[in-house]
């Protein structure tokens, strides 16, 4: 199942290496649209999501040791942390996912009210499928935390099969977010 998952990813990174050729190949071939729509860019608000999906991955990942030690739910109150089993923390990082999904959204909004819209502009274009592509694989990964916290509360007992599973959604989970900090550092900081 991992081998299987990484094959995946890997033909997922073709196609997010493609959507970074075309924005790379427009902005060459139309420079001066970059000087203008760059300026609509709200960098705070990225700024403050692209840390709620990176701060999801370390949650993520605290969920994964918790499947690894064979511990679904927390063994002591829900404000001692240190105690959450996976459950919590796999709920925790689709919260943060499911944040920075509205706030790209919110981002969205925006943009259009400003006029930047996917056919006003080949900038438009290309932002709003490099970032509107990624953005359909975080709600695949959010589907993906609803799947396994269903197929955990769902199991007898929490074993390798499940262990299993939360480590590969993890991959897809950590692959989404590396993919965004290079869109991030593309697209909003690379003037």
């Amino acid at each position: 199942m991992s081998v299987g998952t990484i094959v995946w990813l890997a033909s997922e990174l073709m196609f997010f290496a493609a959507l970074f050729a075309m924005y790379f190949t427009v902005r060459v071939a139309v420079p001066d649209q970059w000087a203008i729509q760059t300026e609509k860019l709200n960098i705070p608000l990225s700024i403050t999501n692209t840390t709620i999906l990176v701060l999801s991955s370390v949650t993520c990942q605290y969920g994964v040791w918790a499947a690894e030690r064979f511990q679904p739910s927390r063994s002591g109150s829900l404000l001692q942390v240190n105690r959450w089993g996976m459950h919590e923390w796999m709920t925790l990082t689709f919260v943060m996912g499911a944040i920075f999904v509205a706030g790209q959204v919110y981002e969205y909004a925006e943009l259009v009210q400003e006029g930047l819209t996917i056919s006003s502009s080949p900038y438009g274009s290309v932002f709003y499928l490099a970032t509107g592509f990624h953005g359909l694989h975080v709600v695949g990964g959010l589907l993906a935390f609803l799947f396994l916290l269903g197929r955990s509360f769902a199991a007898k007992r929490f074993g390798h099969h499940e262990a299993t599973t939360a480590i590969v959604v993890s991959y897809y989970w950590h692959f989404v977010d590396v993919v965004w900090i290079a869109l991030f550092s593309v697209v909003y900081l690379l003037r």
